[in-house]
């Protein structure tokens, strides 16, 4: 790949506030030399293991199995694949009465022994309706279902069979359930108190997709309503079979259920088929109170784990964990993103997943560099910034003078450190965030989606580097020739979001609309990381020139935080203080307490030189009208507010001989052992651990 030159110009043009030499070295040689573990709101490291002799995970209800096989099915049990209430299994209850019919309603329609389930040896059917209607309505079914087996079109108006009038509304409830559940093909129609049978058409229709089996499990799990259950049709292998098998749930119940295709499961063979996964839709809350029952019934199951990751990005993580578990990346809530080229250590939860189901995959995950532990049930999703800090323990290896001087190497490095240590640093955001060493920044994508440029936005985030392989080739191809389904093809399984989006894209079309439905294949917090990374690179640019305009001195127009102690940016308008005159004269305030607005609809810009070169960013980047809400991704950004300088806590360091790396000096052909250096420290939320290197090692890292 071709150094980001163009990059490295804009983030070396970036401030230092010491006024030390500094020195040289390299960090990251492996991922092993950069360590980062979240610290918690209690101030405690998440990659301890919690003891908690109390809690017994056993005790926590089993959630399905997402690629459990399926039982065979029976039209006499009304349990689903997921389960289902009381209720619906009493339903099901069968009679010795309808066994001249098995065959002829079809091999689906019988239990693997070929009887009917049977509980009392009543059907709740024959308790409810007389033995003719009965009769007649299984004779009904048998008919419809022999028409349809033979290909024969129903002629006219579509058959009807009527129950007559049901004057108990309970009971007109149970009937209903009862034939759905009992007869997936046909449906029940209220007129008044009388219930009128029909052929379910979208059976049938669903039918010439997937197997009647697949069909009759399928209309069998809507009927149920289980919340937070799956259902999932059997792997697939052709793409357009699985658009046909999307299309048409989404047209016939896409307000009730929504689609996702997910990777067979299938470790043995290595097969690249895919499975449709179905599941209902998140009710929105109704305001009425509930009973407290009522309120443990509707409760959605969170796992909290902690994740330990090598190497591995963390969108990347995120989608191997959501396939294994058959959920969606969305359903995953964390903190803060972590390094790529590290070991880190995070908290995460992960919705309507059991701790049992996670612990189930510990083996296979391993295989990714991925760990899981802290395995536990808790009440609610995590938010981005719901956490102290991060502690890092980095080596430093290959150091030397930035210069040919003799000075003490030793002595530099230590006056560097305590300089940070007493002084701080600029609080840049990392190149990390903005995708260094790349040709599309993450800014620029930022950019394109806070101007709707929709189209725009895929096409950068699908430009290839520099590179000849397989998933720079894809990512040409599909800028050559915008043929989705073709560069799936090609793009290699591991890019899952690359995936997401094509797979998006193969469905929707390359139009406007089509772009804004790709973008929402990634979950909410990777949408809007986009835009956060123009803000971030704004704020870069904001502070540089701040410090360049009026250096450490506290001007009026400023803008300070009036809480002595922050350790994040989210803090509301009430504690934001413009510094007067008067102020200024008196020296009231320390550089450390100024903040920056980062981009949002709802802060307010410094009363200086400051603010107007905030205003003329805008203008320059066409975003001189923009509200910083982007309606067509469902994302509001109200911006926030960060300090310009921050500091390292609980630093310390230890210089170290690395006999592996012996050097020659410049200055002669003596060999000397080469110097590690062994630094750790704690950085409040949303700092760098790179940023704080480069102002103590005055170059970048």
């Amino acid at each position: 790949m071709e150094e980001d030159i163009g990059y490295r110009i804009s983030f070396s043009s970036l401030c230092f506030i010491n006024d030390h030499i500094g020195f040289h070295g390299t960090i990251k040689n492996s991922p092993s030399d950069f360590i980062v573990i979240e610290i918690d709101e209690q101030g405690q490291l998440v990659n301890k293991i919690i003891d908690e002799p109390n809690s017994k995970i056993s005790k926590i209800p089993l959630e399905p199995n997402n690629f459990a096989k399926k039982q065979k099915l029976d039209l006499q049990d009304s349990s689903s694949e997921d389960g289902s209430n009381q209720e619906s299994t009493t339903l099901m209850k069968c009679s010795s009465g309808y066994q001249n019919h098995q065959s002829a309603l079809g091999k689906e329609d019988t239990v693997s022994d070929g009887t009917c389930k049977c509980e009392d040896k009543a059907d709740v059917l024959s308790s409810i309706l007389d033995e003719k209607t009965n009769e007649l309505l299984h004779q009904f079914a048998y008919d419809i279902k022999e028409k349809w087996n033979s290909k024969t079109e129903l002629i006219g108006p579509s058959p009807e069979f009527s129950l007559g009038r049901i004057l108990d509304k309970s009971q007109r409830a149970i009937l209903h359930s009862a034939i759905r559940q009992k007869y997936p093909f046909l449906i029940t129609v209220g007129k008044n108190s009388e219930i009128v049978v029909k052929p379910n058409l979208e059976y049938k229709e669903l039918c010439q997709l997937v197997s009647q089996e697949e069909a009759f499990d399928f209309f069998k799990y809507l009927d149920a309503k289980k919340e937070n259950s799956k259902f999932t049709f059997k792997p697939d292998t052709n793409k357009d079979h699985r658009k046909a098998v999307h299309h048409f749930v989404n047209k016939k119940f896409g307000n009730l259920v929504e689609t996702k295709s997910f990777p067979e499961l299938n470790y043995n063979s290595g097969s690249s088929s895919l499975v449709v996964t179905v599941r209902f839709r998140e009710k929105a809350h109704n305001h009425r109170k509930r009973s407290l029952p009522e309120c443990q019934e509707r409760k959605v199951i969170h796992t909290a784990f902690t994740l330990r990751k090598e190497n591995l990005e963390m969108f990347e993580a995120v989608g191997f964990l959501a396939i294994k578990l058959g959920v969606i990346p969305s359903d995953f809530s964390y903190a803060g993103l972590k390094d790529k080229k590290a070991i880190t250590y995070q908290t995460m939860v992960v919705r309507k997943v059991t701790p049992e189901r996670l612990k189930n995959i510990e083996k296979e995950i391993e295989k990714k560099r991925m760990v899981v532990f802290n395995i536990r049930s808790v009440d609610d999703s995590l938010r981005l910034g719901q956490l102290k800090g991060n502690h890092f323990e980095i080596i430093i290896r290959n150091l030397k003078n930035q210069t040919n001087d003799s000075a003490n190497l030793r002595e530099r490095i230590s006056e560097a450190i305590e300089n940070v240590k007493n002084k701080g640093f600029v609080n840049y955001y990392g190149p990390q965030r903005f995708g260094m060493g790349r040709k599309v920044h993450t800014d620029q994508i930022g950019l394109a989606l806070l101007k709707n440029e929709m189209v725009k936005a895929i096409k950068l985030f699908l430009t290839p580097e520099d590179l000849d392989d397989p998933v720079n080739r894809a990512k040409k191809y599909f800028l050559q020739t915008e043929d989705a389904k073709g560069t799936l093809s090609l793009m290699p399984e591991f890019k899952v979001r690359d995936r997401a989006l094509l797979e998006s894209l193969h469905r929707f079309g390359m139009t406007e609309e089509g772009c804004i439905q790709a973008w929402f294949s990634f979950p909410h917090s990777m949408r809007i990381f986009y835009i956060h990374a123009y803000s971030s690179k704004i704020w870069n640019e904001a502070v540089s020139y701040r410090l360049a305009t009026y250096g450490s001195r506290v001007v009026e127009g400023d803008l300070i935080c009036l809480d002595k102690d922050i350790n994040d940016e989210h803090f509301p308008n009430s504690k934001v203080h413009l510094v007067t005159e008067e102020e200024e004269e008196s020296n009231a305030y320390a550089i450390h307490q100024v903040v920056l607005p980062v981009l949002g609809y709802n802060i307010q810009y410094p009363k200086n030189k400051v603010g107007q070169w905030y205003h003329e960013i805008l203008n320059r980047d066409g975003l001189q009208t923009c509200r910083f809400k982007v309606p067509a991704l469902k994302l509001n950004i109200p911006g926030c507010y960060r300090q310009i300088l921050k500091h390292p806590h609980n630093l310390s360091y230890q210089l170290m001989e690395d006999h592996d790396m012996d050097v020659k000096t410049e200055s002669s052909n003596i060999t000397e052992t080469a110097l590690s250096l062994l630094i750790s420290f704690d950085l409040d939320a949303s700092c760098y651990a790179t940023v704080c290197l480069r102002e103590i090692m005055k170059h970048d890292v």
